[in-house]
């Protein structure tokens, strides 16, 4: 039974769920970085919020460690690179909270237009300053999105429905999308010219990092008001200071800041400036449901092998696992077969698929055939840092797809580029289940890849495989298959033999001896 550990105060539900789907659960929270190191490596997966910060000191004694899930979007508290060499699997909930966040983006929007936090102080002060604040309408006005995925659709679907006109700023946001969510889009300098409001929804990245900075503020229509429930660091705060002195900017509220807990920020008490301690998520529906995903998409990956919502991982549905699940054992079976058998240096590996394979997720192939290509050269490699050692390695990785079917219904064919050429393998599923090589090196030959083989290059000549076969029981070698192919009559032929105990070097040095051989190697898998 799988086991999982919830390390930050989560809804009961998380651990009602993994529980109904099999999956052993503890609940121990507030526990030091030393305390987590300590217990970490009795789980298979670790349930956290933002309270937990997943090191690479944590992560190395995470020794049967699979998935970390985070009920929210951010995962700054994560190692993702350390994740991912690893192995582990580092998932979201990016819909879970994404409602309540969106609408605290126009709550605040509205507190700014208003000046409410102002006002209420001053009422409650026992003042009558009615004249002293004069909002602005939102209506007609031009609303900014710099950023427009999940949330950020959603703030403007709500704009839209206050009747103000929004534009939006997304490298990723395509023409046919934006006219969906009907909304214009613009370049940010065009989008700092214009609107009335900025309010920002995209992740903390190099690229992102000061997307707001003193030079963009200066592009801003003078008496802009800014929203950011994102990631602090999207906004220099110093610069929005004194933008906010200036008047350049009438009006700032921030969720979210470069420190937090922000105990002091030069921001604070300046005039037209409104702030929240992070509350983007913090509803009680919120709460409920990024615990809820949190706990659905665990279960589902360490039950069911499904992949939802991962960083470091291409999706694979609960539903689609079951039908890849024999196209990954095959991917991996020739990885590793291409591995042990390519010499020298690999600079470049194709995948193809062709027939049903090529209407497959080809991400999870992909990642199975080099999971299987190096493990060659790493015990730890899986899945989900075999990309990331690929890419870490230059290795040149090629996807091809064929919608055509071939001979075989279905067919996946791996090339690796060496400095000797190129060296190519493609094999097929039995039945939709039983993975089954058809090619090796341009030779066919139908075999079964499993446990410990031996692998033969020899002139095709009468009397090799009595040869063999002597030579083998002699050694005291059971043969469990034997599979033989040629290129052409008294050409090279190549022979696949299973057999019951692991290839020694004595015998590996017997059968080379034998006449006609060119290579012999032993193979396991």
């Amino acid at each position: 039974m799988p086991k999982v550990l919830i390390s930050d105060k989560m809804d009961p539900k998380a651990a009602q769920i993994f529980r109904e789907r099999g999956v052993e659960v503890d609940e121990i929270t507030g526990k030091t970085p030393e305390e987590l190191m300590a217990m970490i490596g009795d789980y298979d997966g670790l349930a956290i919020r933002s309270s937990t910060k997943v090191t690479k000191a944590i992560l190395e004694h995470a020794t049967n460690l699979k998935v970390i899930g985070r009920a929210g979007i951010g995962v700054d508290n994560v190692d993702i690179p350390a994740a991912s060499a690893k192995g582990v699997v580092v998932m979201n909930t990016p819909f879970g909270n994404s409602i309540t966040t969106a609408e605290h983006a126009i709550a605040l929007m509205f507190a700014l237009a208003r000046q409410l936090p102002e006002a209420d102080a001053s009422t409650q002060a026992g003042k009558w300053e009615k004249n002293r604040f004069m909002g602005v309408e939102l209506t007609s006005k031009t609303l900014g999105l710099i950023g427009a995925g999940n949330i950020g659709s959603i703030v403007a679907d709500r704009a839209r429905g206050l009747k103000m006109k929004v534009i939006a700023f997304d490298p990723f946001l395509t023409p046919e999308r934006a006219i969906e969510m009907g909304v214009e889009k613009v370049e940010l300098d065009q989008l700092l010219a214009r609107a009335d409001f900025i309010t920002l929804h995209t992740p903390l990245t190099e690229q992102t990092r000061n997307i707001l900075s003193r030079e963009a503020l200066a592009k801003t229509k003078k008496g802009v008001r800014i929203i950011n429930c994102a990631r602090g660091g999207l906004i220099d705060e110093a610069a929005l200071k004194d933008a906010l002195d200036s008047g350049q900017v009438a009006g700032a509220a921030l969720d979210v800041f470069v420190e937090e807990p922000a105990k002091a920020s030069p921001l604070f008490g300046t005039p037209g400036f409104v702030s929240t301690p992070h509350l983007g998520a913090s509803t009680s529906e919120a709460q409920v449901n990024v615990a809820i995903q949190v706990a659905e998409q665990m279960a589902d990956f360490l039950v069911n092998g499904g992949v939802t919502n991962a960083l470091n991982m291409p999706s694979l549905s609960a539903e689609e696992a079951p039908r890849l699940k024999p196209y990954m054992a095959l991917a991996e079976k020739l990885g590793s077969l291409v591995g042990q058998l390519a010499h020298g240096a690999l600079d470049q590996i194709s995948i193809e698929t062709e027939g049903a394979a090529a209407e497959l997720n080809q991400k999870p192939i992909v990642g199975a055939v080099l999971a299987g290509l190096m493990r060659v050269h790493s015990d730890t490699v899986n899945m989900v840092n075999a990309p990331f050692l690929a890419r870490e390695r230059g290795l040149d990785i090629r996807e091809i797809r064929h919608e055509r079917e071939g001979v075989y219904h279905t067919l996946l064919r791996v090339t690796v580029r060496t400095q000797a050429g190129d060296r190519s393998v493609a094999g097929t599923l039995f039945g939709n289940e039983a993975p089954r090589l058809v090619e090796l090196f341009g030779i066919k030959v139908e075999a079964d890849l499993d446990g410990d083989m031996l692998y033969v290059v020899n002139e095709d000549a009468p009397g090799f495989i009595g040869r063999i076969g002597t030579t083998l029981g002699e050694s005291g070698v059971n043969i469990g298959t034997f599979h033989l192919g040629r290129r052409d009559a008294g050409g090279e032929a190549v022979l696949l033999l299973s057999v019951d105990e692991a290839v020694t070097p004595d015998l590996i040095a017997r059968v080379r001896a034998l006449p006609g051989v060119k290579t012999v190697m032993a193979l396991k898998f």
